[in-house]
């Protein structure tokens, strides 16, 4: 059981997305919009890529099978997206006036993203779950989040009087994420045998496009005085808000699963599917849905914990969740090489 979390939590990947601080903090000028190595214009065509990517190696068979436990899919769809906004208004009360307004926004916009699909299945797999359940789940909230995320966000954004135009944000990313992500679907028929063979080389494409995203976010960030103006210490912060609404997340999907009395596959497609969120979306609309904002490292850092968070905890608990069984379910077996999102 040791080696299982190491198998999910990528090291590199942490190490890189720490690099990408450190350098965009030094050297603003290389990653920030319009700068030397025009970041902002290469990864468009790295998101559309990556969403393409993930369309073609989820098996739309799969996606069927898991139609039937709408009651299951409910649940999970609400505590993405109606559970998660009302605890950060509850988080927002308590520590209103604590946090800088950007940094609160970007809670918000972590409480607003749609879930994971490969991360998500992976560890209802190694769990013994419902593996066709959190297949449809995860890749219905993705679906739902294309349109449901940038309506959530609008809202709480004109709150702060940061002004969003919901309709052109939903186009942008239709056409960046959703487009590429139903070409991908289409072409699996045909070509999901070939992808196979090459997915563990996607999954670290989908990781490098990331990496840049979030240094092209910090330079920008960086420019603005994200550093002078708040210093370390809203890191501290910031994870610790992040644990804190994980901890709330996981505990109350468990709840609500077991008051339901679900069976315990389905309920560890609840813990999982209803609790994570999607770096790999999430910073692409963010570049969407804020721009060249000049607090979008604030905004993104959330979901930045977040992810490694989700990761090591989800991972703990997965093998916990698998101490009952002894053999992992077979439909799970390509998802468990790799915890690529989103």
């Amino acid at each position: 059981m040791s080696t299982k979390p190491k198998r999910f939590y990528q090291d590199w990947f942490l190490r890189g997305m720490v690099g990408m601080v450190i350098t965009a903090s030094f050297l603003p000028d290389l990653g920030k919009s319009g700068g030397l190595l025009h970041i902002d214009s290469v990864t468009n065509y790295g998101i559309a890529a990556v969403f393409f990517l993930h369309g073609m190696g989820i098996p739309s068979e799969q996606i069927r099978a898991g139609l039937s436990r709408w009651r299951l899919h409910l649940l999970v769809q609400s505590f993405t997206f109606v559970v998660f906004p009302l605890l950060w208004l509850l988080l927002h009360f308590v520590f209103r006036g604590v946090l800088p307004p950007m940094l609160m926004l970007g809670f918000f916009y972590l409480c607003a993203l749609p879930s994971t699909i490969s991360s998500s299945v992976a560890m209802t797999g190694l769990a013994r779950g419902n593996v066709p359940a959190a297949i449809f789940n995860a890749t219905l909230s993705s679906l739902i989040g294309i349109f449901l995320t940038p309506l959530l966000v609008s809202l709480i954004a004109g709150s702060t009087g940061q002004r969003l135009d919901f309709g052109h944000a939903v186009v942008n990313i239709a056409s960046l994420l959703l487009l590429p992500f139903v070409v991908g679907q289409l072409l699996h028929p045909r070509l999901g045998h070939w992808f196979a063979r090459y997915k563990k080389y996607t999954n670290v494409f989908d990781k490098v496009v990331i990496l840049l995203l979030v240094f092209g976010s910090f330079c920008d960030s960086v420019k603005a005085g994200l550093w002078t103006n708040y210093g370390p210490f809203m890191l501290v912060e910031t994870l610790a808000g992040a644990a804190l609404v994980l901890g709330i997340i996981l505990t109350l999907t468990t709840l609500a699963a077991r008051a339901l009395k679900f069976p315990v596959e389905d309920e560890i497609v609840a813990v999982f599917c209803g609790s994570k969120k999607t770096l790999a979306a999430g910073v692409p609309m963010a570049k969407v849905l804020f721009g060249a904002m000049p607090g979008l490292g604030l905004i993104v850092l959330p979901i930045m914990f977040y992810h490694q968070l989700q990761l090591m905890v989800c991972t703990t608990l997965a093998t916990r969740y698998a101490g009952r069984s002894d053999e992992p379910q077979p439909e799970a077996a390509e998802f468990l090489e790799d915890v690529g999102e989103p």
